[in-house]
């Protein structure tokens, strides 16, 4: 049984939810040519995300990110406890 005072960051079980609310959001960033890709959940339970397109650039990318996917990805998956913005994955 998994440990509720120290969830792992890694539980597929977890990244399915924190996706699945990220797939109700998308649309919406969609439609002004933007999106937000998961990068990683870290040890204290901060999602990671990468704002691709438009939310890269966008003067109201951090009101979206606070306002909208943060409370959204808390709502549904209540382990999380902040959301960032990341630099985009290097790839090597």
């Amino acid at each position: 049984m998994a440990d509720t005072a120290h969830p792992d960051p890694k539980d597929p079980q977890l990244l399915k939810r924190i996706e699945e609310t990220l797939d109700t959001i998308r649309p919406y960033l969609m439609a002004d040519g933007g999106s937000v890709r998961l990068q990683d959940v870290t040890d204290d339970m901060v999602v990671e995300l990468e704002l691709l397109g438009a939310c890269g650039t966008c003067p109201m990318s951090m009101m979206t990110l606070r306002a909208g996917i943060e409370q959204a990805i808390k709502r549904s998956v209540p382990e999380v406890t902040r959301v960032e913005a990341v630099a985009p994955a290097q790839i090597a």
